[in-house]
């Protein structure tokens, strides 16, 4: 299993992508890994800390998105989004993210990534705003009745260092991406996050629920972090195979679909949604 690190590792490639993500607001709640599985694309299997997989809500700015090396895209390369996010791992123990849905306010944007990606992005009626340490996010999918949310934050002084959770949610090098029915991975790599603790002031949402995660907005996350953010990096997509470095451990076999892999840390415990 490859290990948890604050430390990306180089990337496979050339970037052909480079954003800053800027007031990121990380909501996360506990859910069986059972819930999970049936979102996540052929040959990933849901990753579990204690006892537990997750499921992030995460608003905030992306900013001055360049491509192959070029400069920051004017107006359409800046943008709110709002993502729903799951954990996962593929059968050679390589953890990423999958991306459940993610709005942004660009059309430009929502088609490219879509078209280059195959990221599951809405074009949404999205803002941001602050008022001192308390951070506002609000999203709207165009179309009759499109999902919303309306995320309110505020941001403490207090660092969070040394913190195996907060890791496990927030240093991800690869994510997952479903695509005819294949799957492919694509590696990002950032400094490590500057995370504090927050407390989450207003939650109004049913983008969770859009996605196939039913009543969790209804009941108050189980973590919630603040980071002003990190410039990012992201090499191109490829297909699901076994890494070329031979540094990282193998698991045994092929994973069955719905298979729970990677708990570390916390006590078990049992969530339902």
């Amino acid at each position: 299993m490859e290990p948890i690190s604050q430390t990306a590792p180089i990337l496979p490639g050339r970037p052909v992508l480079q954003q800053f993500w800027a007031d990121v607001t990380f909501l996360h709640w506990r859910v069986d890994a059972s819930v999970v599985a049936p979102l996540l694309p052929p040959g990933i299997v849901p990753d579990v800390f204690g006892g537990s997989s997750w499921v992030g809500l995460i608003p905030f700015r992306m900013i001055g998105s360049a491509f192959f090396g070029g400069p920051p895209v004017p107006y359409f390369g800046t943008f709110t989004e709002v993502n729903v996010r799951l954990y996962g791992v593929d059968e050679f123990g390589r953890r990423g993210v999958v991306f459940a849905s993610l709005e942004a306010s660009r059309l430009v944007a929502v088609v490219a990534a879509r078209a280059a990606f195959g990221l599951p992005y809405f074009w949404a009626s999205a803002n941001f705003g602050r008022d001192g340490q308390d951070y506002r996010y609000e999203s709207r999918r165009i179309g009759r009745d499109g999902p919303t949310t309306r995320i309110v934050s505020r941001a403490s002084a207090l660092p969070v260092a040394d913190d195996p959770l907060a890791d496990f949610l927030t240093a991800r090098w690869r994510l997952f991406v479903g695509r005819g029915g294949n799957t492919a991975v694509q590696a990002n790599q950032h400094g490590a996050w500057p995370l504090v603790s927050a407390e989450l002031l207003d939650l109004d949402d049913n983008l969770l629920a859009a996605a196939g995660l039913l009543g969790l907005a209804d009941r108050p996350p189980d973590s919630t972090l603040f980071s002003p953010g990190v410039l990012t990096q992201f090499s191109g997509a490829r297909p699901l195979v076994e890494p070329v470095r031979k540094n990282l451990p193998l698991l045994g076999g092929a994973m069955a679909p719905g298979r729970v892999v990677g708990d570390t840390g916390l006590e078990p415990m049992t969530s339902s949604v």
